[in-house]
């Protein structure tokens, strides 16, 4: 039995029941779409219908809110009264103050439980990359690497994550305030559609394309122009197909991407995870994009 247990915050966006295969425990954010009521995500409401929620309401753009200090001492003081330590990932602090909240609860939690063990881990990254990230703490977990030594690999692995994608429309990230990280977006013609990469916690601005098709054969170039760069042995890396609400274009974009890399890595290597509400409220209901990071090296 591991000393010690992963949890992330609902950013990540893993499926439900890959998080309980792996030991995982999510805390949730929360999403309004009236900015009164409240709902937590995977609980009160599931990710499917708040998509659906948003394709039937255009023009209502809802709202994340983080955990809560109180969220995180209930998941953390169980886990403290086995005896057991604490990996708390949490999506880039850039993005969210969740990161806070849990650092918030780790302290006085300790004033209670002075030996406990709890790591925050800024994971400098969001949505399925964040999930990939967790999965790989997961198996050294599962593995029995000890804790120091999970921690220390997460935070060498967390520079090299990557996400490369587009979005619907701008009017998401301009309603959200995100606009700001984007130079040159506020000002371009009606109808865009932005190329975005986002790295070491920020989000920045890889170009624009005139359709749909057109901006995602450029996030596989984006992808692929940063393997052959750095010239990046797959084998030692991992990636996955973030989307919002359409999984059939999502089916379709992760064939092109496997045609386009040449067979290097298999359908199964390349799984396909739904972007949950912390991001899309930012993005809208049509992100698709690749997360990619260096897989840990000590199991």
């Amino acid at each position: 039995m591991s000393e010690y247990c992963i949890i992330s915050d609902g950013s990540c966006d893993l499926p439900k029941d890959l998080a309980a295969k792996e030991n995982i425990t999510v805390v949730p954010f929360y999403v309004s779409f009236d900015e009164k009521n409240y709902m937590k995500e995977g609980v009160d409401i599931g990710v499917r219908d708040f998509y659906q929620k948003m394709v039937d309401n255009k023009g209502v753009f809802p709202k994340s809110s983080l955990p809560s200090v109180q969220d995180y001492m209930e998941v953390f003081e169980p886990i403290i009264k086995q005896g057991k330590g604490i990996v708390c990932i949490c999506i880039t602090s850039k993005f969210s103050g969740s990161l806070q909240s849990a650092t918030n609860a780790k302290n006085i939690l300790l004033e209670t439980y002075p030996d406990a063990k709890i790591e925050v881990i800024d994971s400098m990254v969001n949505t399925v990359l964040q999930g990939l990230f967790v999965l790989e703490a997961a198996k050294m977990c599962k593995a029995g690497v000890p804790m120091e030594a999970c921690v220390n690999e997460l935070l060498d692995m967390r520079e090299s994550g990557r996400i490369f994608f587009t979005i619907g429309s701008i009017d998401y990230l301009k309603h959200g305030g995100r606009i700001g990280k984007l130079s040159g977006l506020a000002a371009s013609v009606l109808g865009i559609k932005p190329l975005i990469t986002l790295k070491d916690g920020e989000i920045y601005n890889s170009g624009v394309s005139r359709s749909r098709k057109a901006s995602m054969a450029k996030v596989i170039e984006l992808l692929k122009q940063y393997i052959e760069e750095r010239k990046i042995d797959m084998k030692k890396w991992q990636l996955c197909i973030g989307f919002g609400y359409d999984r059939e274009e999502a089916a379709a974009f992760q064939k092109q991407l496997l045609s386009a890399l040449g067979g290097i890595i298999t359908e199964a290597e390349c799984p396909c995870f739904q972007i949950g509400a912390t991001i899309s409220v930012h993005t809208g209901p049509y992100p698709i994009g690749v997360g990619f990071i260096r897989k840990q090296t000590l199991c």
